[in-house]
C-alpha cells in the first residue's frame, strides 16, 4: 500500500519560513519523480515545485528564489523549504509521486496570516 504523509504545515507570519515533508512508503522511492502541488480557496490546482529521479528541479515563478525542493532517498523523503512567506501562499499543500502510478498525500494547510 502507497502513502505519501505530509507534515510541517501550520500558521506562519508573513516573511516566516516553514518546511514541509512528505515521507513516502510502499514504492521504491528513488524511481519516482516527486512534486509539491498547493490549492488556495477558490484557486486552481498549482504546481510549486518538482524534481525528478535524476534530481532535475523545477519552481513555479511565483516560488522562484524563495522555496527549495530536495529530497533524500535514504529517507523516502522530500522537502519543500519556505521562506519569505507571504499571504498567498496560503494553500493546501500536498505532495505526489509519480514513476508507475500517481500518488497523492492528503495535504497539509499551510496559513501565511499576521
Amino acid at each position: 500500500q502507497v502513502q505519501l504523509v505530509e507534515s510541517g504545515g501550520g500558521l506562519v507570519q508573513p516573511g516566516g519560513s516553514l518546511r514541509l515533508s512528505c515521507a513516502a512508503s510502499g514504492i521504491i522511492f528513488s524511481r519516482y519523480h516527486m512534486g509539491w502541488y498547493r490549492q488556495a480557496p477558490g484557486k486552481q490546482l498549482e504546481l510549486v515545485a518538482g524534481i525528478t529521479n535524476g534530481g532535475r528541479i523545477d519552481y513555479a515563478d511565483s516560488v522562484k528564489g524563495r522555496f527549495t525542493i530536495s529530497r533524500d532517498n535514504a529517507k523516502n523523503t522530500v522537502y519543500l523549504q519556505m521562506n519569505s512567506l507571504k499571504p498567498e501562499d496560503t494553500a493546501v499543500y500536498s505532495c505526489t509521486a509519480r514513476y508507475r502510478g500517481d500518488y497523492w498525500g492528503q495535504g497539509t494547510q499551510v496559513t501565511v496570516s499576521s
